[in-house]
């Protein structure tokens, strides 16, 4: 069968081309999937609007009900990098809605992935970092509270560390987050994570490999957990404009092969969000974004 890929064209809040976040690359990563015979038109899952009371489960209520009613403060409008108008509300609950779709067709079939999510700034009281929801934390708390999971892994390999979710977990041993990250990016002051690993500016596909190797090889000590949710930002890219490493095309690709081999033969479900990726090309971003579900595809049986 083919890959189960989560896509709303609602995902793309339409912003304008010179805006700092790569909105368009929502689009154009579904139609770079199209392109190689990922999946056709009609073979996207298409996620509606997340419930409230989801995305409440991972927010303060009180935020929560700011966004859907598109009423967000200045100053957290500020934070996050762009208004909250009714196109950027509605992106955030169907990005965040995709990834509970995404991670339940994982449980399903092994492995899922969503063509958006990742937004691990928003923390339980705002977001941040171009993160309005973290679609990771309330996808987690969402099968959690359904019984569809008694543990998870947020695997978090965009190149900035996911401070955000670690907020949102840091009082639930249900939850284990992993960050490996460039350690002088933003956010400034990190939070802490249940594993938390700082890489140095520049390194290059070979150290990165592995010291992802060595990674995945110490949190299979850690925790077993029934499903894991894999941020694969591309940002880790050396043409990325926000990124301080240098991994190439091809080192993003063994990355990606590299953590659904070891989850998929310990009979693990991954559930991927594709995180950041930021260049004035936005079309280079899509097509580094579709190395996850190029990959991804492989581990479908």
């Amino acid at each position: 069968m083919r890959l189960p890929i989560v896509h709303n064209p609602a995902y793309d809040a339409k912003f304008s081309p010179d805006h700092r976040f790569p909105m368009s690359k929502y689009q154009l990563l579904a139609e770079a999937i199209m392109r190689e015979g990922l999946a056709g038109p009609g073979d996207f899952h298409v996620p509606a609007p997340a419930p409230a009371a989801w995305v409440k489960l991972a927010h303060d209520p009180a935020y929560v009900d700011q966004v859907y009613a598109c009423d967000v403060p200045r100053a957290i409008e500020k934070a996050i990098g762009f208004d909250v108008t009714e196109r950027t509300s509605l992106r955030a609950q169907c990005a965040t809605a995709g990834t509970v779709m995404a991670a339940r067709l994982a449980l399903e079939h092994g492995v899922a992935c969503n063509t958006a999510g990742g937004s691990h700034h928003a923390g339980r009281m705002q977001g941040a970092g171009f993160c309005t929801f973290n679609d990771v934390g309330v996808a987690a708390h969402v099968l959690l509270a359904d019984g569809e999971i008694s543990n998870a892994l947020v695997l978090d390999l965009d190149v900035h560390q996911g401070d955000g979710t670690a907020d949102i977990f840091s009082d639930d041993i249900r939850v284990f987050t992993a960050s490996v990250h460039a350690d002088r990016n933003y956010p400034h002051v990190k939070q802490i994570s249940d594993y938390d690993l700082g890489l140095p500016d520049g390194m290059e596909d070979l150290a990165y490999l592995k010291t992802l190797a060595l990674v995945l090889e110490e949190l299979r000590d850690r925790i077993t957990p029934d499903i894991v949710f894999y941020n694969a930002g591309v940002d880790v890219h050396r043409d990325d404009r926000l990124g301080r490493l240098s991994l190439t095309d091809h080192g993003i690709e063994q990355r990606e092969r590299m953590v659904f081999a070891h989850f998929r033969q310990r009979g693990i479900p991954v559930c991927g969000v594709i995180g950041g990726g930021y260049s004035k090309d936005i079309e280079a971003i899509a097509l580094r974004h579709v190395i996850l579900h190029r990959v991804a595809s492989e581990f479908v049986f």
